[in-house]
């Protein structure tokens, strides 16, 4: 067995960054920026009021002031003369500053009598006037990165309507074993319903990826065969159960045969021991446990980074963090353990029950607590690693 850092290096080391593609920016969110881009024009592109109110002089602006009103101009329009002295124009929020005028004297302020104004008494000290170029400028630059909602809205402010984005990593899902039914088919009582594709289905589209899940492989070679040949245009093939010393764990045998360059087989850790990765016809491959929750998690500690490299996201371990225990726990064994848990206002609590078949707890987890290789018991208040996970939280269970 190798650890698990050095089994996520091997993992890493098989994928590389995929190459970019164009879309429209409507289709971009939640893509990866492949390339920097630049921005088309200054934003705003004029100077612009910030409040609605009168757009003057600033040299004219004083207490009881009466100027004349010589046109307006909303958000869209222009005023096409020179506001001079004595004179103002009715401006509204977000609107041009007409030339000659600096400042705006916002409407609360002000008095109107026919075609004139009066300044009151006390004055907003202004000036109310968003200089051109405030928020960025023809050429500044967008580095590449995950876009967000925020992202997108600035793409658009630059005048981008196309931009070029990472491919989406095609990763097939192979689930493997004759006890196996999709949801909804009806399980015989010898068999179990096949949650792990669609879980890591989600994960792989959660990351950015386009999950592609295969039809069952039943525990024969034919079949297997039959499913990874589905496969071949994949960027990344996942196949799980069948990655154990079993008789009818056939997936190393079955890729053997079939030319896989094997990278690793086994890992200290639990959950996830049985994990082998390694090249098949020149695509990446990772088998994982058949274990509906070893699955999960191995998928967050090597499939997820794996995705993250395929998108230019950096290429190492997920981020983990730190928080000091809400409870005490027991001494780990050798392998580098996950245990399932949940952050609250007092630190980590891990769960009851670390069986690693229970998906109803992984469910109601919101974070896998690290515990390195014959780590010793450790009480309430010692600071540990953890790695956060999506979950669906129960708001009828007390926390932490």
């Amino acid at each position: 067995m190798i650890s698990v850092a050095e089994a996520l290096d091997r993992v890493l080391a098989l994928v590389d960054r995929l190459d970019a593609e164009e879309v429209a920016l409507s289709e971009a969110g939640g893509r990866v920026l492949a390339e920097r881009v630049e921005a088309r024009r200054d934003q705003p592109p004029f100077r612009a009021s910030i409040m609605d109110g009168y757009a003057v002089r600033s040299q004219d602006v004083a207490p009881g002031a009466r100027l004349q009103v010589v046109g307006d101009v909303a958000a869209g329009g222009a005023f096409a003369g020179t506001v001079a002295a004595g004179q103002a124009v009715r401006i509204f929020t977000g609107a041009p500053v007409p030339e000659g005028a600096d400042r705006v004297v916002i409407q609360e302020d002000v008095r109107r009598d026919g075609t004139l104004i009066v300044l009151g008494e006390t004055l907003d000290p202004g000036p109310y006037v968003r200089a051109a170029g405030a928020d960025f400028r023809v050429g500044d630059v967008m580095e590449p990165r995950r876009l967000g909602p925020a992202d997108i809205a600035l793409l658009a402010a630059m005048n981008l309507a196309r931009i070029p984005v990472v491919r989406r990593p095609v990763v097939a899902l192979v689930a493997t074993g004759d006890e196996l039914v999709m949801p909804g088919e009806g399980p015989a009582s010898s068999q179990i319903v096949s949650s792990n594709a669609l879980g890591l289905a989600a994960m792989v589209r959660a990351a950015g990826g386009a999950p592609r899940v295969l039809p069952i492989a039943r525990d024969n070679e034919a079949s297997l065969r039959a499913v990874l040949s589905l496969a071949h245009d994949a960027d990344l093939v996942v196949t799980i159960g069948g990655a154990s010393v079993g008789e009818h764990d056939l997936v190393a045998r079955v890729a053997a045969s079939l030319g896989m360059e094997r990278s690793f087989h086994k890992v200290a850790m639990r959950p996830g021991k049985p994990l082998m990765s390694g090249r098949l016809n020149g695509v990446p491959m990772i088998g994982l446990p058949g274990n509906p929750v070893s699955a999960m998690v191995c998928g967050q500690v090597f499939l997820l980074p794996a995705l993250g490299a395929m998108l230019g996201r950096g290429r190492g371990p997920a981020l983990r963090r730190n928080a000091p225990l809400a409870a005490p726990v027991a001494a780990n064994g050798p392998r580098e353990h996950y245990m399932r848990g949940r952050l609250g206002p007092r630190g980590l609590l891990p769960a009851e029950s670390q069986d690693s078949a229970l998906l109803s707890v992984l469910a109601s987890s919101d974070c896998l607590i690290v515990r390195p290789p014959n780590d010793p018991a450790r009480e309430t208040g010692t600071v540990l690693e953890y790695l956060p996970i999506t979950c669906v939280f129960d708001p009828n269970r007390e926390r932490a």
